[in-house]
């Protein structure tokens, strides 16, 4: 049986992962990690399946930096929910930013 705490640490290094995988466009890492039922909002706002964030996230974006600043965990019995802000450098040296929420 895990502690809380580990499952913390479980949690923050697979949160720490999703932004570097993004970063690197890391398809082979979210194809692992992401549930096929997986479901994520496009920046067009465009709604897509596990297939169709692999096929975008693949691409290159020029995006770098990417960081989580504002990170939160909560557990709500064998669920988790991770609400963060992101940060990155876009690639002509501008900031950009978000949120997001995983489950």
């Amino acid at each position: 049986m895990t502690s809380k705490a580990d499952d913390l640490g479980t949690l923050e290094a697979l949160n720490r992962g999703y932004l570097l995988a993004a970063e690197r466009s890391d398809v082979a890492w979210y194809a692992e990690h992401l549930a096929e039922d997986y479901r994520a909002t496009n920046p067009d706002g465009s709604f897509v399946d596990k297939v169709g964030f692999l096929a975008r996230i693949g691409r290159p974006h020029g995006l770098t930096e990417l960081r989580a600043p504002e990170v939160r965990i909560q557990r709500v019995g064998d669920v988790a929910l991770i609400h963060a802000s992101f940060e990155d450098t876009r690639p002509d040296g501008g900031h950009g930013r978000g949120r997001y929420t995983d489950i």
